[in-house]
C-alpha cells in the first residue's frame, strides 16, 4: 500500500496536530518545535486524543470518530533537559531571595514557638498547592500558569494571574536592588560594605552604585532565554545562601554557649495596637517568603523525563531545604540581634557580633549574600519577562526565535526595576503589600481555586476528601492572610503618617 508517510527515526515519538485549531481554549493542544528541538508554548488539543496519549494505555479506541486526515504528524526531539538536582537549584533559587533577609524580623514579632511553627505550616501547604498545580497542569496540558488559570476560570482569570506575576516578581526584583544598595552604600544607620573596606568615595551614591552593578553583572545574565542555562548559577547561588545560614547559626550557637544571648521573646506581643498591627502584617511577609508558583511550569517543562511524580520529588526536596533554611535564618538571626533586628537583617552584620573574628565573619555574611541575589536575580527575570511577554505579545513567536524582542524586554524591564529600587525606601514596605495580595494570590488563591474548579469540570481529576478539605483551606486562609494583611498594611500607613 502506498504511503505519503515516511519512517520514524528510534527515540522519536509523534503527535498528532489539528489543521484547524478548535476555538475552545480547553479543547486545544497544538505542539510546535523551536529552531533547537524544543518545544515552544501554543494553545494545545487535549479533548479528542485523551486515549492516544495515554503511554499507560497500549490499545487505541477504534470507536473514536476521528477523521486523520484533519491531523499532521510533528517529529519531536527526545526531552533532554535539566536533571532532578538542576530543577531543585532552580526552585530554590526561585524561593529562596530576599524573602529570607526579612524572617527574622517576624520572629520578634510573632515569637520563636509561632514563627517557627507557621514557618513549616506554610511550607506544606506551599509544597501541596506546587503538587495541585503540576496535577492539573499536565492533565490539562497546559505549559505556563496562565494557561492553566484560563483553563479553569477563563481569559480573564488568566489575564489577572499574569497581572499578578508581573507585580510580584517586579517587586521581589526591586527587593534585591533595594539589599545590594543598603549592604554596598549603607543606609540611614548602618554602614555598607565598600565604606568599611575603602572609606568615602563614589559607592556612597547607592543609585550610581546600583545602576553599575545592573549593567555589569545582573544584564549579561537575564539575556539568557532559557532557563535550564541558569541551573550552574542557581547551584552556586543556593551554596551561598547555605553558606550564610551556617555563618550565621554558628554565630548565634557559639554566643548562647557563652551566655551572651538575650532571653528571645517566645510568644506574641498583644500589648499594644502597633503590636496587633504588626502581627497583621508579618504573615504575609511569611507567605511572600515561600513563592515560586510562576516558576513551576517553566521548569517542569525543562526537566528530563519529565513526569508529575517526578516534579512533585523535586518539590519536596526543594520544601524541606527551603523549611530548613528558613528556619535556621530565622532564628539565629533573631537571637544575635533580639529587638534591634532589622527588617533587613543582613544590614545588622556591620558590628561587632562579639566573637572572634567577627569583622571577617560579617563580610562573608554580607558579601556572599549579595552574590547569591546576583545569581537568584536572572531567575526571577526569566519567569518576569516570559509573563509580560505572553500578556503583551500574546500568539508571537516565542522569545526563543525572538531574539530583538528578548532583548528590548530585557532592558526594558530592567530599567523599570532599577527605577523603582529608587522609589521604595525598604524591603519591609515592598514584602508586607506584595505579600497581602500578589504573592498569596499566587501561592494559595490561584492552585486552590484551578483545583477546585477542574475537579468539577472534568470527572476524572475529582479530588478526594482530604484534595478537596486542603484546597478549600488553602482558599479560606489565603482570603484571610489577604484582607487582615491588607488592613494591617492600610493602618501601618495611617498611624506612620500621624
Amino acid at each position: 500500500m502506498d504511503s505519503n508517510y515516511s519512517a520514524i527515526p528510534k527515540g522519536s515519538f509523534v503527535e498528532l496536530q489539528m489543521h484547524n485549531e478548535p476555538h475552545d481554549f480547553r479543547s486545544q493542544q497544538k505542539s510546535l518545535l523551536s529552531d533547537d528541538g524544543n518545544r515552544v508554548n501554543h494553545p494545545k488539543v487535549i479533548d479528542d486524543f485523551d486515549d492516544l496519549n495515554d503511554d499507560d494505555d497500549d490499545d487505541v479506541d477504534t470507536d473514536v470518530d476521528v477523521d486523520l486526515d484533519d491531523y499532521t504528524l510533528v517529529l519531536s526531539k527526545p526531552n533532554t533537559g535539566s536533571g532532578v538536582s538542576g530543577a531543585v537549584f532552580n526552585l530554590t533559587t526561585t524561593i529562596i531571595g530576599a524573602g529570607i533577609m526579612a524572617l527574622p524580623a517576624t520572629m520578634k514579632v510573632l515569637g520563636l514557638v509561632l514563627g517557627i511553627f507557621l514557618i513549616i505550616l506554610i511550607g506544606i501547604l506551599s509544597e501541596i498547592s506546587v503538587e495541585m498545580l503540576i496535577r492539573f497542569a499536565v492533565s490539562c496540558k497546559a505549559r505556563s500558569y496562565g494557561e492553566v488559570v484560563q483553563i479553569a476560570m477563563g481569559r480573564t482569570a488568566r489575564v489577572l494571574s499574569e497581572i499578578c506575576i508581573i507585580v510580584n516578581n517586579a517587586g521581589v526584583l526591586i527587593v534585591y536592588l533595594i539589599i545590594m544598595g543598603d549592604v554596598m552604600s549603607g543606609s540611614v544607620r548602618h554602614i555598607g560594605v565598600f565604606d568599611q573596606w575603602l572609606g568615602h568615595g563614589f559607592w556612597d551614591h547607592r543609585k550610581l552604585l546600583v545602576l553599575v552593578v545592573m549593567v555589569v553583572f545582573l544584564a549579561p545574565l537575564c539575556v539568557l532565554d532559557r532557563i535550564d542555562s541558569l541551573s550552574m548559577t542557581s547551584a552556586a547561588s543556593v551554596a551561598l545562601a547555605v553558606v550564610f545560614v551556617v555563618v550565621c547559626f554558628a554565630v548565634a550557637f557559639i554566643k548562647l554557649i557563652e551566655g551572651k544571648i538575650e532571653a528571645p521573646r517566645m510568644s506574641p506581643d498583644f500589648g499594644s495596637k502597633m503590636a496587633i498591627l504588626d502581627l497583621l502584617v508579618v504573615i504575609p511577609i511569611m507567605t511572600n517568603a515561600y513563592v515560586c508558583h510562576f516558576n513551576v511550569q517553566p521548569i517542569y517543562n525543562e526537566l528530563e523525563g519529565r513526569s508529575p511524580q517526578k516534579m512533585n520529588q523535586v518539590g519536596r526536596i526543594t520544601t524541606v531545604l527551603c523549611v530548613v533554611v528558613y528556619a535556621s535564618t530565622a532564628i539565629s538571626g533573631y537571637l544575635l540581634f533580639g529587638k534591634d533586628t532589622e527588617g533587613d537583617v543582613l544590614t545588622n552584620f556591620d558590628r561587632n557580633l562579639g566573637i572572634r573574628f567577627s569583622t571577617a565573619l560579617n563580610y562573608i555574611v554580607r558579601v556572599g549574600y549579595i552574590l547569591h541575589l546576583v545569581l537568584v536575580f536572572p531567575v526571577i527575570h526569566f519567569s518576569l519577562r516570559q509573563t509580560v511577554d505572553n500578556l503583551v505579545f500574546e500568539g508571537s513567536a516565542p522569545l526563543t526565535e525572538s531574539k530583538k524582542r528578548s532583548l528590548a524586554l530585557t532592558v526594558i524591564l530592567l530599567v523599570l526595576i532599577y527605577i523603582g529600587s529608587t522609589m521604595i525606601p525598604n524591603i519591609w514596605t515592598a514584602f508586607k503589600f506584595t505579600g497581602a495580595t500578589t504573592a498569596v494570590s499566587l501561592g494559595f488563591t490561584f492552585p486552590a481555586l484551578i483545583a477546585l474548579r477542574i475537579s468539577q469540570q472534568e470527572e476524572s481529576m475529582s479530588l478526594s476528601r482530604v484534595e478537596k478539605f486542603l484546597s478549600w483551606l488553602m482558599l479560606i486562609l489565603a482570603v484571610i492572610v489577604s484582607i487582615a494583611g491588607t488592613i494591617g498594611n492600610i493602618y501601618t500607613i495611617q498611624s506612620s503618617s500621624e
